[in-house]
């Protein structure tokens, strides 16, 4: 894949972005050597290469998921401003 300066122009202009002078030649040629980086990546032979999540062998811990102690709503509750049934009364945000 190429990439040219018409194409570096149209993203300036969707990423609202302006170039001065010599600017827009030297960002086509640094994105185009880019661009040709991943391609050559893309040509690596990668079929022996088993997929992972995570760069680092890891497990992740995870606790036993069990409910703790009971928790004293109306002691909760007794600081709010306003409560009603149980619930915590907020002010409108979005009409």
């Amino acid at each position: 894949m190429s990439i040219g300066s018409d194409d570096i122009e149209k993203l300036a202009v969707l990423a609202r972005l302006s170039f001065e002078g010599d600017e827009l030649g030297d960002i086509t040629d640094k994105l185009a050597s880019i661009v040709a980086f991943v391609d050559q990546l893309g040509e690596a032979d990668t079929a022996s290469v088993t997929p992972m999540a995570h760069p680092l062998d890891q497990v992740q811990r995870l606790r036993a998921d069990a409910p703790d102690a009971d928790i004293d709503r109306a002691r909760l509750q007794a600081c709010s401003d306003a409560t009603e049934d149980g619930l915590y009364l907020v002010p409108r945000v979005i009409e």
